[in-house]
């Protein structure tokens, strides 16, 4: 796992002599992903950064590496799973090679198979390779999207890098925070891609190769998820499921340094944490508890761990170390994302890092399973709009303005009005109405006066959604809630849990694998038909019944409980004096997004407990703190006068 960056002229022209120095000072802002060694390379048009952190070979896998003939180089961020046994298909075919690296893998990978070498390599990538030969540069990046790539052009030249932040660290560099990515993170608590929060700098598509050349960057994608099909006998496919995870699980082991995995008591990770004990015998595992009973979930943990007999690591957070660590894992971050389990996750990669340099965990489990209460919620929603509007507006809305207003892990009030207002979007926006923060006719009054105005446009829900809407019809023939698995596993998945996963724990530089979206098991799970995963409000039938003799009843028929903090009561508490400092007015003012007064407003709703908004003031606080942070980098400029519209 590791940090790259590169700077390119598509032109041919050599680059100038500074460029060594821009390459430091880009991987010097990634040296968290890579803290085990550097290297820099240029040749003529071209300069490659890299930041490693090793994990395989060792002693030979430095990078930028070159391959054996001087045709390729390339810088490359990743594990490639599989690569011994692809190894031994290129030797095979003619293939030579000089290091025992999956970095001289994918060079010779393609070398013989050209881009759709691409196709091969199961695991987790984001590279930048150089063809001497042909003149050309090739970005690519993997499946899911587990690892980022970001590139802008400017200066006769196109920049590349792991994080946004490199690019930032670079002053010849003009980066301007966009005004309308702003707008859609504040509907999408992230930014979708390949829109940054920058104007000019974009991201590499997950499942993407590009191009670069003398006109621009031109991406193709290579794979997408199959759509459910009518499948075989449930027998059959209960054991091929539980084989293909088996050998998902498997794959991720390889490794030269000590492995662990995250054990959150739910579900998933306390499968991978069986199948990896079955493979290697004692495992380590490392786990959260709160101090807050409501969003405790240790005891599973634990349940698990004396199962399987782990070298268990419980790490015991209260609101206060959490809410401490906060404003500096936000300022880490090179993105702005609201979900609010960041610096939990932050704060377990680093509990975590202090044994071992890498680990396993769940991610994606839920979103190809169905394992989040939103799907049945968005299929209860489609079925709601159909009930007599006597019961909905006499009876059931009613009840639901007067249920009660909780502070802890559920508050039933606020659940049943993001169910209420979800069931009345179209199908396409449903599934993704459940996490927006902000919605579509929120913003008008959120906004200042200057941006709802000249943002007007954006406003409407086909625009301001435009990415779900993209997911959504990509499935034409697949049912409204298949659709809405496609837009999890191809929105919310990369663009938000693995950027999370990602950043959290790279800035601890520990590297975190991620067996349910293994290629061969996540393309098995999209085909199955929607009955083998979910039925009613529960989640996961098959994989349930494929893995049923691992855990034990208390685990395997839980619900999904999320990786979530005590935002309500720390809003109202322990976060009140940060989000009122925040939230000045001359400050919202200066900045030019928000409108002070509705920003104020929401703040003494909640903190008065009218109304439990969370989620709205959560988003607003995280915006807040990583605009301070951007305020202190030289190469970020504040918005300019003239509004962008996104094309």
């Amino acid at each position: 796992m590791c940090g790259i960056a590169g700077i390119f002229r598509p032109d041919g022209r050599a680059l100038p002599p500074e460029t060594r120095e821009h390459l430091i000072r880009m991987t010097d802002a990634l040296v968290h992903r890579g803290p085990d060694g550097a290297g820099h390379w240029l040749c003529g048009p071209i300069g490659l950064g890299h930041r490693r952190l090793s994990i395989i070979d060792r002693r030979g896998g430095a990078q930028p590496m070159t391959s054996h003939d001087g045709r390729y180089t390339i810088s490359y961020n990743g594990e490639i799973y599989t690569y011994r046994e692809l190894r031994k298909e290129l030797e095979a075919r003619g293939a030579r090679f000089t290091t025992l690296s999956d970095t001289e893998v994918i060079i010779e990978s393609v070398r013989l198979f050209g881009v759709s070498a691409l196709t091969h390599l199961e695991g987790m990538f984001a590279f930048a390779l150089w063809d001497a030969k042909e003149r050309t540069l090739l970005l690519a990046r993997d499946r899911f999207g587990k690892k980022p790539l970001f590139y802008t052009l400017q200066n006769n030249a196109c920049y590349f890098a792991s994080e946004l932040s490199a690019l930032t660290a670079l002053p010849v560099l003009s980066l301007h925070i966009d005004q309308a990515a702003i707008i859609r993170y504040l509907a999408h608590e992230y930014v979708p891609e390949p829109q940054t929060v920058y104007k000019e700098a974009k991201s590499l598509l997950p499942a993407h190769y590009a191009y670069v050349t003398q006109s621009g960057v031109t991406m193709e994608r290579y794979w997408d998820l199959p759509e459910p099909k009518k499948a075989a006998k449930a027998d059959d496919c209960i054991a091929e499921c539980r084989s293909l995870l088996t050998q998902a699980v498997r794959r991720r082991l390889i490794s030269d340094v000590p492995l662990g995995v995250f054990l959150s008591g739910g579900i998933d990770s306390s499968l991978v944490t069986a199948l990896m004990a079955h493979e290697i015998g004692r495992v380590k595992t490392f786990s959260i508890a709160f101090t807050e009973a409501s969003y405790d979930e240790s005891r599973y943990a634990r349940a698990i761990a004396e199962r399987y007999a782990t070298d268990h690591h419980e790490t015991v957070l209260s609101a206060d170390q959490c809410a401490d660590i906060l404003p500096s894992v936000i300022e880490a971050m090179d993105v702005p994302m609201a979900d609010a389990s960041l610096s939990a996750t932050y704060l377990l990669a680093r509990a975590t890092r202090r044994h071992v340099t890498v680990a396993l965990g769940g991610d994606g489990a839920d979103e190809l399973w169905a394992g989040y209460e939103n799907y049945p919620a968005y299929a209860l929603g489609r079925l709601y709009r159909r009930f007599p509007r006597s019961i909905r507006l006499g009876l059931i809305e009613p009840i639901a303005r007067n249920l009660p207003s909780l502070s802890g892990y559920v508050n039933p009030r606020r659940a049943l009005a993001t169910f209420l207002h979800a069931a009345y979007t179209p199908d396409w926006l449903g599934i993704q109405d459940l996490l927006t923060a902000h919605h579509a006719e929120d913003l008008p009054n959120l906004l200042s006066r200057e941006l709802a105005t000249g943002y007007n446009w954006l406003l409407k829900e086909e625009f301001l959604f435009a990415a779900t809407k993209l997911e959504y019809e990509a499935w034409q023939n697949a049912s409204p809630l298949a659709r809405a698995f496609h837009v999890y596993c191809r929105s919310y998945l990369p663009y938000d849990i693995l950027v999370k996963v990602d950043r959290a724990s790279m800035l601890n530089s520990l590297e975190v694998r991620a067996p349910f979206l293994d290629t061969d098991f996540a393309e098995f799970t999209a085909r199955l038909p929607l009955e083998f995963k979910c039925r009613g409000l529960t989640g996961k039938r098959l994989l349930r019944k494929a893995c049923a003799d691992l855990l034990p009843p208390r685990i395997l028929n839980r619900n999904k409980r999320g990786f979530q903090i005590p935002v309500a009561d720390w809003l109202r508490g322990r976060l009140k004096p940060l989000a009122e400092d925040l939230f000045e007015t001359s400050r919202l003012q200066q900045e030019g997004f928000l409108n002070a007064k509705y920003v104020h407003a929401l703040m003494e709703r909640h903190v008065s407990g009218a109304a439990d908004l969370r989620k709205e003031l959560w988003t607003l606080l995280v915006l807040q703190l990583w605009l301070r942070a951007q305020a202190k980098k030289p190469a970020v400029r504040s918005p300019t006068d003239t509004l962008w519209p996104i094309r």
